[in-house]
């Protein structure tokens, strides 16, 4: 099937739908049998449609892992109430004490948050790599190296990793290379092709695309299944069957959605190029923006989520810039439909291996599904208003 077909169609097992052009949200824990035989048989089956037990799914959540499996090409995928616990649950199912990990320096904060607070605890330990590094991180591999965790491009700064560099880097050393692929969705890259072996979503974001459900889900091929899906269980990892809906439903739409937002996207940021405020655009489908060439030869697309660097700033002058927004919104997601709006400064307290050298503050949009005109009005604004405090 062509992508489109497939999309419209994925997640749709008879098994699970009973006749309805949707999967119904199933509410239920607790699952009884008439014989042992029938309790047995479905135990058995565990996370591949077995009805056994609530955390261990229902056919809503069995609808979205089936679907997410053929958008992926993967051949089992477990499901988390977020895309934090989604990157928790993968890295504990496969790195315990003792372990290392290789961790990019530009990964989202809260899984930074993670190697520092949580995993250092239970004995792991985690070097940050320089986003860039390509297949130089061979040098950095040690003995007891279990994952190489890659993100592409980084949550705020941007840059785009050369990830089959990395990879083959990786599986010369029989390390694991997990990835958050939530900026590319399972539409823009297709991460087992270029050498990923476990994909990581904030379905929170674009696979959701409305702003009403939190979800996580962990991707990947069978030799690596078994494991992910028994410790993500014992970790007592599961999804509401009503996010697993809210889910199925955003899939429907997502490439459309994409579309809308790249377009809007790319031209909000090809607007900020000409602005005299601005030192240079992230977005990676620019050439200003660090890997932009491993985004052309290994991408399929972009969506409305980059970064602008201003050439001078303070908290002042930002601070007067998003306060009187009209359509771009401040808040700490996206991937709805609606934009949304954060500034940064001092990018260096997000980074360890790399230093980042503008001296002016980063602001990364996201751009929704609004009119591009309306939202480049609405920053000329907020342009206006951050020059009167400079």
């Amino acid at each position: 099937m062509k992508e489109d077909t497939l999309i419209a169609s994925v997640g749709r097992n008879k098994d699970y739908t009973h006749g309805a052009v949707n999967t119904p949200v199933y509410h239920a824990s607790t699952l009884i049998f008439e014989t042992v035989r029938d309790m047995k048989k479905a135990n058995a089956k565990l996370h591949t449609g077995g009805l056994s037990y609530g955390r261990r799914g229902n056919p809503t959540t069995y609808a979205l892992s089936e679907a997410m499996c053929e958008l992926e090409g993967a051949d089992g995928c477990f499901l988390y109430p977020s895309g934090l616990a989604a990157i928790t649950g993968a890295i504990l199912s496969f790195a315990g004490s003792g372990d290392h990990i290789l961790m990019a320096d530009g990964v989202y904060e809260p899984t930074r948050n993670l190697a520092h607070k949580i995993l250092k605890r239970m004995g792991i330990t985690t070097t940050f790599y320089d986003p860039m590094i390509g297949d130089g991180i061979d040098g950095l591999i040690q003995d007891n190296t279990r994952i190489i965790f890659v993100e592409a491009p980084c949550s705020v700064t941007m840059e785009i990793q050369d990830i089959p560099a990395i990879a083959k880097a990786a599986h010369n050393r029989d390390v694991l290379v997990m990835m958050d692929n939530t900026w590319a969705t399972p539409l823009h890259f297709k991460v087992f092709d270029h050498g990923v072996d476990v994909s990581i979503h904030a379905g929170t974001k674009y696979i959701v695309g409305h702003s009403d459900a939190m979800l996580g889900t962990v991707s990947t091929r069978a030799a690596h299944f078994e494991q992910l899906c028994n410790m993500s269980y014992q970790m007592g990892y599961c999804l509401s069957p009503d996010d697993a809906f809210l889910a199925l439903r955003g899939l429907r739409t997502l490439k459309i959605r994409l579309k809308q937002h790249e377009a809007n996207g790319l031209k909000i940021a090809q607007w900020l190029e000409g602005r005299p405020e601005v030192d240079h655009v992230r977005h990676p489908a620019f050439e200003s923006c660090p890997g932009h060439e491993y985004w052309q030869r290994d991408f399929t697309g972009a969506n409305g989520l980059f970064s602008f660097v201003l050439k001078q700033g303070h908290e002042a002058a930002t601070t007067a810039m998003m306060e009187g927004m009209k359509h771009f919104k401040m808040g700490f997601s996206w991937g709805g439909y609606e934009s949304l709006i954060l500034t940064y400064h001092g990018i260096n307290r997000y980074r360890t291996a790399t230093g980042w050298a503008a001296t002016g503050p980063l602001v990364r949009l996201h751009v929704g599904l609004e009119d591009p005109d309306d939202l480049i009005a609405d920053l000329e604004n907020a342009f206006v208003r951050f020059n009167q405090k400079i």
